[in-house]
């Protein structure tokens, strides 16, 4: 049985906490919730989570307190903030100290359902379409490090594996070589950053393409990235 993703509900005021709770519940993650700063703070440093729904303006410590603390210690738990309408400058400066993004209050659930899998579709592609998948005219096997198309083997790198991986979890939708490095590297671009991304995308290619030279699985858009589409 797959795992559920885990989420923490970080909100003081009660309805809406458990309005939150109840939906995710629903929508089968495993849920916890924290009733203010503090109270985040100390779940967080007992429990590891998949996201953190993350209010601004909570009790004892704030949300951007907490953001800031969570990112200097390196946690790397992707966090969604919750603001009230007209906080603009406050989203701002949650998303430049780490949150990965945030939703207005007041908002749809289902839309914050979208956002919710959106981001654990970037953090942890594995969660979403597993270790074996289909990709193309391929079938991929993470595990085994391998690919096939029509009974032919095709074997591919740990770094391979991830690119697919990310790809197939995001199709349809033009990836840029900065957020590739980033989700797959795990480290920020750089201009050797950007030529080591476009080496593995031509070296993947030439296993992967019927044609490398008229690429039909990885895409590229020119100016922008590359792009899976189904």
């Amino acid at each position: 049985m797959e795992q559920k993703a885990s989420i923490l509900v970080v909100e003081d005021e009660e309805s809406i906490r458990t309005a939150l709770v109840d939906f995710l519940d629903f929508h089968d993650f495993e849920v916890s919730k924290a009733v203010d700063g503090l109270d985040a703070e100390r779940t967080v440093a007992k429990k590891r989570f998949d996201l953190i729904l993350l209010d601004l303006m909570l009790p004892k410590i704030s949300g951007e307190q907490l953001c800031t603390k969570w990112r200097h210690d390196g946690l790397q738990t992707p966090i969604i903030m919750l603001t009230a309408k007209g906080q603009e400058k406050e989203k701002v400066t949650g998303l430049n100290l780490g949150a990965d993004d945030y939703i207005t209050k007041p908002f749809s659930l289902e839309e914050l359902l979208a956002r919710i899998n959106a981001v654990l579709r970037r953090t942890d592609p594995a969660r979403v379409i597993g270790q074996s998948f289909r990709f193309g005219d391929l079938d991929v096997d993470v595990a085994a490090l391998k690919v096939r198309r029509e009974g032919k083997e095709i074997e591919i790198s740990t770094r391979e594996a991830g690119i697919i991986q990310y790809f197939a979890a995001n199709p349809n939708r033009v990836i840029s070589r900065e957020e590739l490095y980033r989700e797959v590297w795990n480290d920020t671009m750089t201009d050797l950053g950007t030529r080591t991304t476009d080496m593995h995308i031509a070296k993947l290619r030439s296993k992967i393409e019927p044609d490398p030279t008229d690429p039909q699985i990885i895409k590229t858009v020119r100016g922008a990235g590359y792009k899976y589409e189904i």
